[in-house]
């Protein structure tokens, strides 16, 4: 649990091995609690995300600005749709 900020409680559905995983953390203490390693992973994941954000943000605005209508769209299908290795 992390002190000074408030919870809520939700239900996630994972797959059963990752739970046996982390559970076996709680166990050898790599992990305080079930709750805990939920709580870091997303934190870390939270942070992962605004740090590319801002990682693509500071690239754009060395290499022109922001994308173009037409460079989006390039973009968003060559992620969808990668080409063949």
């Amino acid at each position: 649990m992390v002190s000074g900020m408030a919870t809520k409680k939700v239900t996630i559905t994972i797959p059963v091995e990752h739970l046996n995983e982390i559970r076996s953390l709680v166990e050898s203490s790599q992990a305080s609690s079930v709750s805990g390693f939920v709580q870091h992973a997303v934190r870390n994941a939270l942070d992962d995300v605004s740090g590319w954000a801002a990682m693509l943000d500071l690239a754009l605005d060395e290499t022109g600005g922001p994308l173009t209508t037409k460079e989006r769209k390039w973009a968003d299908s060559v992620l969808k749709n990668p080409p063949a290795a």
